[in-house]
């Protein structure tokens, strides 16, 4: 996929909230249980920026941590990580590759079988339910 790459404003009239913007664009964070959570059964979360398939409903487990909780991206998922040393942590962020949105942080404290814990902003996913 092309990346995509928009200005500022283009991304704030896109997404349409300013919370969304702040964090896919500026790296923020949503506080912790403020997400609403998303519809049950199958499907797949997909980058609020762009749309790329990021995360399945199977992959995606309750940590207790107020975010929404990923043990794995999708095999083809373009999600990117790179060191975050930012309020005095070091830390693992990752990110959308397609469209450079933040997504939250990965920390080594997730269930088996990876082992990880894929921390994301509620509000950088959106919820596609499996057709059928």
């Amino acid at each position: 996929m092309a990346k995509v790459t928009k200005t500022d404003d283009e991304w704030r009239e896109a997404l349409g909230d300013e919370l969304t913007f702040q964090v896919t664009r500026n790296a923020a964070t949503e506080r912790a249980f403020s997400h609403p959570g998303f519809p049950e059964g199958d499907g797949t979360f997909r980058c609020v920026c762009c749309g790329a398939a990021l995360f399945d409903k199977e992959e995606k487990f309750e940590s207790g941590c107020g975010w929404p909780a990923f043990s794995a991206p999708r095999s083809d998922a373009p999600v990117g990580e790179e060191s975050d040393r930012s309020f005095g942590m070091v830390r693992t962020e990752v990110h959308c590759e397609d469209c450079g949105a933040h997504l939250g942080h990965v920390f080594p404290d997730g269930p088996g079988p990876t082992g990880l814990r894929y921390c994301i902003n509620g509000v950088c996913l959106r919820f596609e339910p499996k057709e059928g």
